[in-house]
């Protein structure tokens, strides 16, 4: 026995070089609203990410809501049933009916040959989620987006700063949506972002997430409160200045894991595209049948050593009562999604997990304990 161990441990920089942004938030009484620190936090994130254009939320989720609205998204989105329940959660809070399509079995996302078959005259837009920074066929999606005059909007939650054959994958789609919740490998505690093409379309953003206002008076749509304050905005820009440390130290940890678990019957690492700079975000793995214990065994055996991994994503979103109904979320529409999420397990990866501790995940699974 041990510390207790999580899927994920929010990075903290040191409070000491945090208190002085605090007090100039005291001094200045800019508390939200655009001030500073938010500004100087767009523009560093837009350096960072090699992206033009990006706009700061509160969370991803109200990012996500957003974007439909900033896109006039209506009908039906082809999206994924193997994701957090935000993505889809987002669609029904607009009044879109989500239709889900299978995943790929090696990298976890939309599989592009399931996508045409799915659309119908009502569907105005595709909405795939790049799953634990696995990059999507971006290029697939596009063809198919182009074909049938489809907007895309990526759930890139997960994919902060992962580059794929050199680009970044923020730029590709109408719109992505990033989260910064604590667990993610960039955070400012709550918080989110929206990267936009162009400067046109970043301030139908800004003003949707500020009810709508364009100036004192005037309101121009049924916008909402999605702006980050100060504070936020604040963490973050220290958060950066430690983020390609945090990944390189995750980077550490994965290859760790993927050389142990290559010698283990039963346990399977995805792999990893030579052509992707990988983030890290998570580290998941599929217990096949050969294992000798079943997924859900292994999980309540390393919660018994205080090591508590994740089923991510295990229940599928098309399992949860508001979906179960939909024609897309029978088991037979989506069997590839329903086999990975009765066997994935998400394991301890994060930029403070120490090699000894990281060594006791490794040894439980491994049959050593």
């Amino acid at each position: 026995m041990g510390k207790k161990i999580y899927v994920t441990n929010p990075f903290l920089p040191p409070l000491e070089e945090f208190l002085p942004s605090l007090e100039k938030i005291w001094e200045s009484r800019v508390l939200t609203n655009g001030g500073p620190f938010h500004q100087e936090l767009e523009a560093k994130l837009c350096e960072y990410l090699g992206v033009e254009h990006i706009s700061l939320f509160t969370n991803g989720t109200i990012a996500l809501v957003t974007a439909l609205q900033a896109l006039r998204i209506s009908g039906e989105v082809i999206t994924t049933p193997y994701s957090f329940v935000a993505t889809s959660h987002s669609l029904i809070w607009n009044s879109i009916k989500p239709v889900f399509v299978d995943i790929d079995p090696q990298t976890f996302n939309l599989d592009p040959k399931l996508i045409e078959s799915a659309i119908t005259p009502s569907t105005t837009a595709i909405m795939p989620v790049h799953c634990y920074g696995i990059p999507c066929d971006v290029q697939a999606i596009k063809k198919i987006a182009d074909n049938y005059n489809l907007k895309v909007i990526y759930d890139t939650a997960h994919a902060f700063g992962v580059k794929h054959e050199g680009h970044s994958l923020l730029n590709y789609g109408d719109l992505s949506v990033l989260s910064f919740h604590a667990t993610k490998v960039f955070n400012t505690f709550e918080g989110g972002a929206i990267i936009c093409p162009d400067a046109a379309t970043k301030k139908r953003i800004d003003n949707l997430k500020n009810f709508g206002f364009v100036d004192e008076t005037t309101v121009v749509a049924p916008g909402i409160n999605g702006k980050m304050s100060e504070i936020n905005a604040a963490l973050g820009l220290l958060q950066l200045k430690y983020v390609d440390v945090a990944i390189e130290k995750r980077s550490d940890i994965a290859a760790s894991y993927r050389d142990a678990f290559s010698k283990v019957k039963g346990v399977i690492v995805p792999p990893a595209s030579k052509a992707t700079r990988h983030n890290h975000s998570y580290f998941p793995i599929l217990i096949d049948e050969t294992y000798g214990m079943s997924r859900d065994e292994l999980y309540d055996l390393l919660r018994t050593y205080d090591v508590f991994a994740r089923r991510y994503f295990y229940p599928l979103i098309s399992e949860f009562p508001m979906y179960r109904a939909l024609a897309s979320s029978k088991p037979s529409n989506i069997p590839v999604a329903h086999q990975v999420a009765s066997r994935v397990l998400c394991l301890p990866i994060y930029p403070d997990l120490s090699k000894e501790d990281q060594d006791r995940v490794i040894s439980i699974i491994s049959g050593k304990k």
